[in-house]
């Protein structure tokens, strides 16, 4: 059966969260609309890292110990069940870090640092997290490089004309967002990562918002890495991941150094692991993995084609709604089909942090800010926005409560 014939039953699903059933104040239920910053979690992501913490905790890799084989097998089986979630050709090219930050800075200090020098260029996109902007512009401070952006419209979309101009064999890394975390605009990677590649640029993808919400295989994407968190798609924090091509992992210097990402030392030298325990060194987050693993099990067995569908139809009756209220000016594309299920909005006269406060009096949670794109924000003379981000276990009632809260707003600042 296909997925239109079979939807996602977020209301039911709503009954896996623990943390959903609860209010905030009496009589006050809670609204999670905070996704984009951080998802909730099943309670089989809970148990998975409970019945580690309970029944085989142990480290890794250097026990052979009942417990220490029990404890690896389920760490190493998580990687390659995510490596299956993203299409990596092998489990070998997916590195386990804290989280997508650590991901990006892990490329720009150990691939960047080895090829990036003062006469190439840097071209990152406007849209970008400052943790996919950040580390490239320390990079850049360091090896006297050249920085470029692609520039963003303030419809939400990269003006993608303006590679004709930026891209050229300068470039050694092109850095953009899958899904920008405040348009929710889903960029075009594909024909990003072919331009790129025709001038012999790398290309870095960031996909935190785009791997909990949507099919991603980073094969079809061409990305050489793709970064992305575990507590934004159902997982705990504290767990990450970084995709690379193989050939470039191989030939990338360690990250640190210490325990398990090596092979042999001498009081004078080390010779290196192999994929990709060259990159983890020390004892790793196990049991965030393990949970990493149950919560990409748990989104495999809803389908990600059924989850993206849902989103598409809860962001368009929240984009309908919002556009009904008077004084809501909403950033970035309005056609659902195109974004994700995030909206972020302004409400006139009103500053973004007394929205949040005044929602979440109504037990609201949605995100108020520049949501780590300052830059963005300036350029278009913005101080800051409103954010709601939807989910799985998201459903119309809740746009339809959001809505009357800021009706409600509005009237206390008429």
């Amino acid at each position: 059966m296909s997925s239109k014939q079979n939807p996602l039953d977020a209301a039911a699903i709503r009954a896996d969260f623990p943390i959903l059933h609860q209010e905030v104040a009496p009589g006050v239920p809670l609204i999670y609309l905070d996704n984009a910053a951080t998802s909730q979690k099943p309670h089989t992501v809970i148990e998975a890292m409970s019945d580690y913490y309970t029944r085989y905790n142990a480290n890794v890799h250097r026990g052979i110990h009942k417990l220490s084989e029990e404890a690896t097998d389920a760490y190493e089986g998580a990687r390659k069940r995510i490596a299956k979630f993203i299409n990596a050709a092998s489990s070998r090219e997916v590195i386990y870090t804290r989280n997508t930050t650590e991901s990006i800075n892990m490329v720009a200090l150990t691939w960047g640092q080895a090829n990036v020098g003062p006469e190439d260029a840097i071209l990152v996109s406007e849209m970008e997290h400052h943790s996919n902007l950040v580390p490239w512009q320390m990079l850049a401070g360091r090896t006297g490089a050249e920085l470029r952006f692609i520039p963003a419209t303030r419809g939400g979309f990269l003006e993608m004309g303006a590679l004709d101009r930026l891209l050229d064999e300068r470039v050694k890394l092109v850095a953009v967002t899958h899904m920008s975390n405040v348009f929710g605009t889903i960029n075009p990677v594909v024909e990003i990562a072919a331009r790129a590649h025709a001038v012999g640029a790398v290309v870095m993808v960031d996909g935190a918002q785009s791997v909990p919400h949507m099919p991603v295989d980073v094969q079809a994407l061409d990305a050489d890495f793709f970064a992305f968190s575990g507590h934004k798609m159902l997982g705990p924090t504290g767990i990450g991941v970084l995709y690379g091509k193989r050939d470039l992992l191989e030939a990338m210097p360690p990250f640190m150094g210490g325990g398990d990402m090596i092979k042999r030392v001498e009081f004078t030298g080390a010779d290196w692991n192999d994929l990709p325990w060259k990159f983890e060194a020390g004892t790793p987050s196990i049991a965030e993995a393990i949970g990493l693993g149950a919560a990409v099990d748990y989104l495999s067995g809803i389908g990600m084609a059924r989850v993206r569908e849902h989103e598409i139809a809860i962001t368009a009756y929240a984009i309908e709604r919002l556009a009904e209220a008077p004084g809501v000016t909403i950033f970035g594309p309005q056609d659902a089909t195109v974004k994700g299920g995030v909206v972020a909005f302004e409400l006139e006269g009103v500053h973004p942090h007394d929205i949040a406060e005044i929602l979440n009096r109504d037990g609201i949670a949605i995100r108020a800010g520049h949501h780590c794109a300052m830059p963005l924000h300036r350029k278009f003379g913005i101080v800051a926005t409103a954010r709601a981000s939807f989910y799985i276990y998201s459903i119309p009632s809740e746009v339809d409560r959001l809505i009357e809260a800021l009706y409600k707003t509005r009237a206390m600042f008429a």
